[in-house]
């Protein structure tokens, strides 16, 4: 009986550990987090166009009101734990959390919202700098709910992290892009942040970026066309009938 008692108590406690994950000293719910992917990506924008999340020194022109961490020109740590902040000019410590103040607001014309232009999806850049041939390693990246505490995507590879060589030349061009991300389901009103994680430091800042997605611009919806199509119709009908009733008379 104490065998399974005991049992019992292990199986409730990985289940709870399972379910949470302590980020800067805080515990983030981790149930229903999605999974994000990271892949190489070719050569993309300047950092004066990207919006920053994570970035070290000699970064872009923001956007007006959207703060990010600057975490400033550090290289060659073993890690390199931070959050973002949407405090303008704002820099946080190695795996300092800012508090419920300092996450992107998701209200109607909120900086965050402005920068995806009505997207409810978007993607993450990283640009990697590195010095040798000692491969940084992104060991993990969260989207956060500040205000609910939650774990909205994760990118978690497991021991050993996922290798970030640099891929392109030039200080905010994306070398690798996460994606995955979604704000649908987040209540209007909350506040979201990002926390990444490198090891092997092995040069200047690694940065992260916002990517908005991009779609091609639809045809019209197939509904568009049907007062058209309804009123046309109507008037081929209405022209019949007219003819009838002459051909009667």
């Amino acid at each position: 009986m104490k065998k399974l008692l005991l049992a019992t108590a292990m199986t409730l406690a990985l289940a709870s550990s399972a379910k949470a994950e302590l980020l800067g000293g805080t515990d983030w719910t981790l149930a229903g987090a999605a999974p994000l992917t990271l892949s190489p990506t070719a050569p993309g924008q300047q950092v004066t166009n990207l919006p920053c999340l994570i970035c070290g020194a000699n970064q872009p022109q923001q956007p007006t009101g959207f703060g990010y961490n600057l975490f400033g020109n550090q290289g060659n740590l073993t890690t390199l734990p931070y959050f973002s902040t949407s405090v303008v000019g704002g820099s946080l410590g190695p795996d300092v959390y800012g508090g419920l103040n300092t996450g992107y607001t998701l209200t109607a014309g909120s900086p965050f919202l402005q920068a995806l232009a009505g997207q409810l999806t978007f993607s993450v850049g990283i640009d990697s700098n590195q010095a040798g041939t000692s491969n940084q390693i992104l060991e993990s990246f969260w989207f956060l709910n500040f205000t609910t505490q939650q774990v909205l995507a994760v990118f978690s590879p497991g021991p050993g992290g996922e290798s970030i060589a640099p891929l392109n030349n030039g200080t905010g061009f994306p070398d690798y892009t996460l994606s995955g991300f979604s704000l649908a389901g987040i209540s209007s009103g909350d506040r979201i942040g990002f926390f990444a994680r490198i090891t092997n430091s092995n040069d200047g800042p690694d940065s992260f970026f916002l990517l908005p997605n991009t779609f091609a611009v639809p045809g019209p919806a197939v509904g568009a066309g049907l007062p058209a199509l309804f009123s046309a119709a109507f008037g081929l009908l209405a022209f019949h009938r007219l003819r009838r009733r002459r051909q009667a008379a």
